[in-house]
């Protein structure tokens, strides 16, 4: 798992709208990074309805937001649309980003094991370095706790 300090794993990944973000040209930028399960799941849609409430709080504060599965861009593309999402969602389709910040993990419910993502936070600041990383969060009130660690930074 990745540490403070720590330089951030460089992702080049496409959105819902299939445009490519790429981490190197953000420098400059704090960038936040929630990584979730599924797309229109309970506890996944929550929290990016609470990131999406609290986007201009997010861009006061010179960071950028972007949600981050498995799913692909179709399904996120549905997501954002269904609940009005303004949070950027980015695909991450091979799981190649997942496995670079440590969240694809095996997991446990109902007494099977499975790998999956576990649902976890980064803030990097301007010059790509770790600043916070918050692993196996719960979803409701966490983009508010995040929104407090940018503001600190």
């Amino acid at each position: 798992m990745l540490q403070p300090g720590q330089p951030a794993p460089v992702f080049e990944l496409p959105d819902a709208d299939m445009r490519m973000w790429d981490s190197t040209s953000l420098a400059g930028k704090n960038l936040v990074l929630f990584f979730y399960p599924k797309d229109n799941t309970t506890g996944c849609t929550l929290e990016a309805i609470e990131f999406t409430d609290l986007m201009e709080e997010f861009d006061a504060a010179d960071s950028l937001v972007f949600g981050i599965s498995r799913d692909d861009c179709v399904s996120h593309a549905d997501f954002r649309d269904r609940h009005g999402l303004t949070v950027n969602l980015l695909a991450d389709i091979d799981g190649t980003l997942c496995e670079a910040f440590g969240v694809w993990q095996e997991k446990e419910r109902n007494g099977e094991r499975r790998l999956g993502i576990v649902r976890s936070s980064f803030i990097i600041d301007q010059q790509g370095v770790i600043r916070h990383a918050l692993y196996d969060v719960k979803p409701k009130g966490h983009a508010a706790q995040i929104l407090e660690l940018v503001k600190a930074l």
